[in-house]
């Protein structure tokens, strides 16, 4: 009996350094430099907005967080090497509505769990998503082009960034709510497919606030509306689709810093904490103006929701257009 209440004191006492040191170990964090993993380019909204939360978080933190682009393969690469690093909070990611939700409803095996692998931090941008058209169509409302589109079944033709794209789903989801048949050709990117909208080689598109506003400044599209529930400040002139009659239609791409499953809570917290306070600072926030892209902020539990609720409406889109992806 006092064998094995020693060997319980014992157990209580290695508990509780164990424990006393990952408290340690938290307080201290970061201790080292910390990866930030982006799933595309340098230059892209994701990319210039990585680096500008970096920047302010080597600041707030005293430690380096330095930027590591990995794109490819419509960001899987990038995602699962977040999702088998070390989950200790020096590993983390820049998250994208096309790696983190779509690409669960277009690639039936991937080598990563879209939920279970991941611990959202933090919603960090809204970027709008807009309804363009070009000379091949003659209207200038939403409910003009679904009227069109009705009166034409087939004729009417959508171009987009490509098969599997937010753009190109954007357009399926509308093309769905609004009850129009109308064809896709796809595009490699957004731009060429915008090109093409204004050369009147196809009549519409739908693309980020980013890619199209050359486009929209320089009078060469017309934008009908913005696919996002409310107004976003940087568009706030033009209504939203919602607005026009279009009930159930939203779509925006957003970003969002996510870590590897089983990073410790308060080191999600602590990264939540620090995240928010730098998209609260002015100069963060005019940048992302000048982007295009409004701020959106959140906790772990309501990004965990969101991500979970954008898996799903993305998969049923993608079921229902009968987009498949190798």
């Amino acid at each position: 009996m006092k064998a094995l209440t020693r060997m319980l004191r014992a157990a209580l006492v290695a508990f509780g350094l164990s424990a006393a040191a990952l408290a340690a170990a938290q307080d201290t964090y970061p201790s080292k430099p910390v990866r930030f993993v982006v799933p595309y380019p340098p230059g892209g909204a994701s990319d210039v907005i990585a680096r500008l939360l970096a920047e302010k978080l080597t600041q707030s933190y005293g430690q380096s967080f330095i930027i590591e682009n990995r794109p490819g393969a419509n960001g899987i690469i990038a995602l699962e090497a977040v999702a088998k690093a070390e989950p200790d909070g020096y590993t983390i990611l820049m998250g994208n509505v096309g790696p983190n939700a779509i690409n669960a409803g277009l690639y039936p095996k991937l080598p990563f769990d879209p939920l279970k692998s991941f611990a959202p931090v933090t919603l960090v941008s809204s970027v709008p998503i807009v309804l363009l058209v070009g000379p091949a169509l003659p209207v200038k409302t939403t409910q003009e082009l679904i009227a069109y589109a009705r009166q034409h079944p087939g004729a009417v033709q959508f171009g987009s960034g490509g098969p599997g794209s937010a753009t190109h789903l954007t357009a399926e989801l509308f093309k769905k709510v609004a009850g129009i048949d109308i064809a896709h050709v796809p595009y490699k990117g957004d731009v060429p497919a915008m090109t093409d909208v204004q050369g009147g080689h196809v009549g519409m598109t739908f693309a980020t606030s980013v890619a199209a506003a050359p486009f929209i400044s320089g009078g060469k599209l017309r934008v009908l509306g913005t696919a996002s529930k409310t107004r976003p400040k940087s568009l706030a002139q033009y209504p939203t689709i919602i607005e026009q009659g279009v009930q159930g239609f939203e779509s925006t791409s957003w970003g969002g810093v996510l870590a590897p499953a089983g990073t410790p809570a308060p080191v999600v917290a602590s990264l939540n904490r620090h995240i928010v306070d730098a998209l609260r600072q002015p100069d963060v926030r005019a940048r992302l103006a000048e982007l295009g892209a409004d701020v959106a902020t959140s906790t772990p539990e309501e990004f965990s929701a969101y991500l979970a609720s954008e898996i799903d409406k993305w998969s049923a889109v993608i079921k229902s257009a009968g987009v498949t992806m190798n």
